[in-house]
This record gives C-alpha cells, structure tokens and sequence, in this order.
C-alpha cells in the first residue's frame, strides 16, 4: 500500500512543473512533410507552433498554426505534448484533363508528440493528422516529423542570476529553521 502511495506521488510531481524549457524555438521539420516550424510559450504550460511545409506525398504547401498544452515527463526538459488547430494549404500544380487540379484545402490539425531539450537545442517527434473541411486531395492526412529546433529564448528563470541567487537563498533559509526547530507540522503557522 505504501508503495503504490508513494508511486502516486512520484507519478503526479511532474503535473505540477512547467512544461518547457523555453519560451522560443526555431527549426526544420522532417518526415512525411517538410518545412520549417516556430514554438512560442504563451502560458505556463501553452505554447503556440506554426509550421510551414511542402509535401512528398502532394503537391501543396500548407501553413498550420497549433495550440499545444505540455505535461513534463521526468523534467521540464522532457515532456508530451498534445494540441489542435487550424491549417490552409495551397495547391502548387497546374491540373490536366486527365488529373484535375483539387481545390486549395482548409481544415483542422491535432498533433500529440514528445519532445526533449538539452541546452539550445530542442528534439521533437510527432504524429500530426489533419481533416480537410475543404478542398485537398484527400479527407484525411496523417502526417509524422521529427522537428530540430534552435532554442532562441530560455525561460528566464532558468539563465537569470539574481532569480539563482533568490532561490538558493530561500533553500538556505528553509534548512537552517528546518535544522534549528525540527520539521513543523504545522506549517499553516509559517504564512
């Protein structure tokens, strides 16, 4: 019984930490598209992606834009990440008689993937399908990448100095009352 309490509490810490690294990063995305795509944090755990990217498979290009919610795995550093949005493609063929050029797509995108970051650079793998409501060569698209991304801004809690110090001095403050008076259980009495 202990032991699957304390595998819960294990299990639930990382909910609780933010879900990035960063707050900006830039790259390339590989896979059954490519393209170039952009990740901006815009909340504790949001962040909103654009991608622009031409195709193998067809002859379009596509921009999408993705609100994606992170939840960190062992650290900030490693996390899932899971969204939707909205996408626009453009058909980039003249069509024939015998192959008739499809109209220009518009639909829906929802991505769900894993990405880890270690200093500037950020890795991600993704599946990304999307529901063409107009237009497309086909219903459905079921789209994977791996995305290499540069990090450009750091979260700044994380590089700042003076937010180090602050934290290191709090960390200080808490052992010597924890080392001078024991653990205190009621630790309402402290706010």
């Amino acid at each position: 019984m202990m032991q699957r309490t304390i595998l819960i509490i294990l299990a639930a810490i990382p909910v609780l930490l933010f879900g990035q690294s960063y707050n900006t990063a830039f790259g390339m995305r590989l896979g059954t598209d490519y393209g170039v795509t952009i990740k901006q944090r815009v909340g504790k755990t949001t962040s909103l992606e654009g991608i622009i990217q031409g195709s193998f498979q067809r002859e379009e290009a596509q921009v999408t834009l993705l609100f994606e919610d992170h939840f960190p795995l062992i650290s900030r550093r490693f996390n899932v990440y899971a969204g939707g949005g909205l996408h626009k493609g453009w058909v980039t063929r003249e069509g024939t008689e015998d192959d008739p050029v499809y109209k220009d797509p518009f639909g829906l995108s929802a991505i769900a993937g894993i990405e880890f970051t270690l200093g500037k650079l950020n890795l991600s793998y993704d599946f990304k399908p999307a529901v063409n409501l107009v237009g497309g060569k086909h219903t459905i698209y079921s789209q994977t990448g791996v995305s290499l991304r540069y990090v450009i801004a750091k979260r700044p809690w994380l590089s700042d100095p003076k937010a180090k110090r602050k934290r290191q001095k709090e960390r200080e403050r808490r052992r010597r009352n924890k080392d001078k008076e024991g653990f205190n259980w009621k630790f309402w009495e402290n706010w």
